[in-house]
């Protein structure tokens, strides 16, 4: 049997998809400047027997990978990111970071490393494969407006049925696997605003007009969008994140600019915060007397996973029986946003989540310093992840 063979030769590999990460995790790089990390995705493939291989797949750096079966059927696409994040490793690991300030933070390392040694095992059992399995080697999720949109816009999904994801999660416990049907992640929002004042003496207040004052009072009040606004029952968060107002004591500013991020899990919820923001913010000028200048950009949306593609990928983990995972279970909405959202606007699919909580010592989370996975959880993705489309081949039809 198909995947009997390839649980198989993953196990025989296990070893080296944890070297690949250490490998990759020394060497992080910050989302489109991917250059020696996608170099390093390309080379891997020279000698590994894929129909072929595409590079700068979207004109930033994306790898894509097509693997042909030896029958005619549906074409399923599997992505794994390969971008890290701006932040100074702590961890204190061995192979920690060698790029200071840049770090693989949130598992992206280990994504790369558990994809590239399937799809090499993939590739060694093609003439037993139905139809076309498409590996996306996708960089810059982290930072908007993302990877995928650029892979997407050069056709990456082009002919696709079906795409699957895996995310790595410090916060589960290893050995359990997570999915989630509809709504699953939270779609983001970006603002910055200045407030544009009037400048002075500390000692003269009345010939000022004092931005931090009208900033002050617009962080108070959007804040009332999700408790006044928003149905309890609906998702929804407004963060100031910067507020930069530094100056000196007796020195009324001029102008305080603002930065903001929301995250909602509808579209509809998403146009109530908007319209709350762009309202408190044009009601400074008239409360106020001073300039509102706004940005407002919504980039990653509503990450939705297909029900009957989730429901599928369910029952192929579940059947497969893989020897390292306790328990499937269905997960609660995941608070972060992601740039698989993207790919699942396009065509059904489903994105779920490998348990990677460490053995020993805290759990930090994903964006931490102090971030780090169970490297267990990479053979556990990658044999999850051979089921789903080893089970998806098996039911593919021309």
């Amino acid at each position: 049997m198909l995947l009997d063979e390839l649980m198989k030769k993953l196990d025989e590999k296990k070893d080296r998809i944890i070297e690949i990460r250490r490998y990759l995790h020394e060497h992080p790089e910050l989302s489109f400047q991917e250059e020696e990390t996608a170099k390093y995705i390309s080379d891997f493939y020279t000698e590994v027997p894929v129909d072929s291989v595409e590079t700068n797949f979207g004109g930033e750096r994306g790898v894509v990978i097509t693997i042909n079966g030896s029958k005619p059927g549906k074409i399923i696409a599997i992505r794994a990111d390969f971008d890290a994040l701006p932040i100074k490793e702590e961890t204190g690991l061995p192979f920690a970071s060698k790029n200071e300030g840049v770090m693989h933070a949130c598992g992206h390392d280990g994504h790369t490393a558990y994809m590239l040694v399937l799809a090499e095992t993939l590739a060694e059992f093609k003439d037993q494969l139905k139809g076309t399995i498409r590996v996306i080697h996708q960089p810059a999720e982290e930072a908007p407006p993302g990877g995928a949109i650029g892979m997407i816009k050069a056709g990456v999904l082009d002919g696709v049925d079906t795409i699957i994801g895996i995310h790595v999660m410090s916060n589960m416990k290893t050995g359990h696997i997570y999915y989630r049907s509809g709504n699953t992640q939270t779609g983001r929002s970006y603002f910055k605003l200045v407030v544009q004042g009037r400048g002075g003496h500390g000692s003269s207040p009345h010939l000022a007009n004092d931005a931090i004052v009208a900033a002050s009072s617009f962080v108070m009040n959007v804040q009332t969008i999700v408790s006044r606004r928003i149905n309890p029952f609906e998702t929804a968060s407004v963060t100031i994140g910067n507020f930069d107002g530094k100056g000196t004591f007796n020195v009324i500013k001029d102008s305080v600019t603002i930065e903001g991020d929301v995250r909602t899990m509808s579209p509809e919820t998403r146009e109530i915060v908007e319209n709350g923001v762009r309202v408190f913010a044009e009601g400074l000028e008239t409360s106020y007397g001073v300039k509102s200048i706004l940005e407002y950009n919504n980039d990653y949306p509503v990450l939705y996973n297909d029900p009957d593609v989730t429901e599928h990928v369910r029952q192929a983990l579940e059947q497969a029986s893989i020897p390292e995972v306790e328990a499937v279970l269905e997960t609660l909405p995941q608070p972060p946003s992601e740039d698989f959202a993207y790919y699942l606007e396009k065509i059904p699919g489903c994105f779920f989540y490998v348990g990677a909580c460490p053995e020993s010592g805290e759990a930090y989370p994903h964006h931490h310093p102090k971030f780090d996975i169970n490297e267990k959880s990479l053979i556990i993705s990658a044999k999850a992840m051979a089921s789903v489309v080893a089970s998806f081949c098996d039911s593919s039809e021309t």
